[in-house]
């Protein structure tokens, strides 16, 4: 007698990825797989289309806060909780690369760690990457949210930051909402200012990121530093 064996497009999501890997499902198969069910009147896999489709991705998906997940008919906290904790693991595995490399060898993976961060705010969020003379990360830290300009972006508090970390250098990102990338000319005087202070006490400003959903756009690449 010869068992039968599922074509991988009749299996479920589960049975699928154990079989094949995690590589041959679709995004909604997946969060079908992190959900575990769906809710009334939608299954798991439809439940998935459905919340990509509410968040124009995965990223403003997973980007989202708890408040606005809660809010979402039938979700409930367990699966809120689910969303949340992948997000978190995502930019947790980001930071983890960036403590143990040169930064300045993976532009790329800075770029995606600080558009996990801030690219689907809602407000202005400035932060600093704080880094040690390997150019390794030792922490981040917000500096300012709001309206970036150069009264809000206090250079005496990121030195004295800078100090405390023992940083030889570091990296400032903030996110545009509005979604365009371009730097504005606040932007610049703020980083020129930056950059003046920082180094009179022998620190580094390295980079200064304009942030967006779509990904991160680099000054120092654009020579505007």
């Amino acid at each position: 007698m010869t068992l039968h064996t599922p074509h991988p497009e009749t299996e479920r999501p589960r049975e699928r990825l154990i079989a094949h890997g995690a590589h041959v499902l679709t995004s909604p198969e997946l969060l079908a797989v992190v959900l575990r069910t769906g809710i009334k009147g939608c299954d798991a896999v439809s439940l998935g289309h459905r919340l990509m489709t509410q968040f124009n991705g995965l990223r403003g998906l997973l980007s989202a806060d708890a408040q606005t997940l809660l809010a979402i008919p039938g979700l409930g906290a367990a699966k809120t909780c689910e969303l949340l904790a992948i997000n978190e693991l995502n930019r947790r595995a980001l930071e983890e690369d960036l403590r143990a490399g040169h930064a300045l060898d993976q532009p790329q993976r800075v770029k995606h760690y600080c558009t996990a961060k801030l690219g689907h705010l809602a407000v202005e969020h400035c932060m600093a990457l704080y880094l040690d003379s390997q150019f390794r990360l030792i922490t981040t830290e917000e500096v300012a949210r709001g309206t970036l300009t150069q009264a809000s972006v206090y250079p005496r508090e990121v030195i004295k930051a800078g100090l405390k970390h023992h940083a030889a250098a570091l990296i400032l990102a903030h996110n545009h909402p509005s979604g365009i990338a371009e730097p504005s000319e606040a932007d610049l005087t703020l980083t020129r200012h930056l950059k003046h202070a920082l180094a009179l006490v022998d620190i580094r400003l390295l980079d200064h990121l304009i942030v967006t959903a779509a990904g991160a756009t680099s000054l120092a690449e654009r020579g505007q530093m």
